[in-house]
């Protein structure tokens, strides 16, 4: 903090010698001036107290000009600040609470995880650290539903991920459904950026409209879609198996949505996942620091001040 202390105006330190310079300058007497005669016992009485009174007066005075001449010069720090401002940006997640969610296949220390608590972990912290982004919830299985309507308390979103359970919405996937409910209500926002990010683990139930009919319509309406696939089996590997994740559905709504799709089969691949959404949905909170000069100029303007005050007290005593 000393270190970047300096001056804004450095040159108006050359005002401190103005009083010794106006000392310097003959004094104009008057014509006729009249003299007091003394007696030199009286006159040395009072010599001493007088005196002394005039050299306090003095520092007080020298000191007060001093610190109203160092206000003048303006000392500031240099000192910065995190801004975070609205980014213009409206993310909606799209969670998938269908049963298959609830198989224990992600591994965290060694201990088994289900795919809803690996995401729980991962999403919460990713929309925690999005401050500035205007963010909203949206859950499905058999049908969907607003689960927190987009806000900038991020916070709460990211309570209300953790909050989330399996068997509120059924147990089935209907993609269709989450990504559609997903897509109206960020198609009315006013956000200069609109964001649908979908995660699944299963294969779409719904059966109404194609998921990847609802992006495109989102991509036409300006809205961009991501996709995660997750789970460790491929429904193209395993056919037959109930929880396998549909993973080319998937990157066709990617596609049809102008967004990224992201497959994830462990742990490792959900935290990269998260880096990377960061990337191409640059977080506010990573804007570099606002730089200025903090101002310290009212502490010895307040000095100076207090210092005329106590002298005309003193002198009217």
């Amino acid at each position: 903090m000393i270190a970047s202390l300096s001056l804004a105006f450095p040159l108006a330190l050359l005002l401190l010698p103005l009083p010794l310079l106006a000392r310097l300058l003959p004094t104009a007497r008057a014509p006729g001036e009249a003299a007091l005669t003394v007696a030199p016992a009286t006159f040395a009485a009072a010599l001493p107290a007088r005196h002394g009174e005039e050299r306090a007066g003095h520092a007080v005075l020298v000191a007060a000009w001093s610190a109203l001449v160092l206000a003048l010069a303006g000392p500031q720090v240099a000192a910065t600040r995190h801004l975070v401002t609205a980014s213009g940006r409206e993310i909606l997640l799209a969670l998938d609470l269908s049963g298959s969610m609830l198989k224990q296949d992600f591994v965290l220390d060694g201990k088994p995880l289900s795919r809803l608590e690996a995401v729980k972990r991962v999403a919460a912290r990713f929309v925690a650290a999005r401050q500035g982004d205007r963010i909203g919830l949206v859950i499905f299985g058999d049908r969907a539903y607003v689960a927190q309507p987009p806000t900038f308390d991020v916070a709460s979103v990211a309570r209300a991920i953790e909050a989330a359970q399996i068997g509120i919405s059924g147990r089935s996937t209907a993609i269709s459904d989450g990504l559609g409910l997903a897509t109206r209500r960020i198609m009315g926002s006013d956000a200069t950026t609109k964001v649908v990010v979908l995660l699944s683990d299963g294969v779409d139930t719904s059966g109404k409209v194609l998921a990847s009919d609802v992006a495109r319509l989102a991509a036409g309406h300006g809205v961009r879609v991501h996709t995660i696939a997750l789970g460790p089996e491929d429904l193209e590997d395993q056919p037959a198996s109930r929880e396998a994740v549909d993973a080319v559905a998937l990157r066709e709504i990617a596609v049809a949505g102008g967004g990224a799709s992201f497959r994830v089969r462990s742990m490792a691949d959900l935290e990269a996942m998260a880096a990377t959404l960061d990337e191409l949905e640059p977080n506010p909170m990573k804007r570099p620091p606002l730089r200025y000069w903090r101002s310290l100029w009212m502490w010895p303007g307040g000095a100076a001040l207090a210092l005329v005050v106590l002298l005309a007290g003193w002198r009217r005593r």
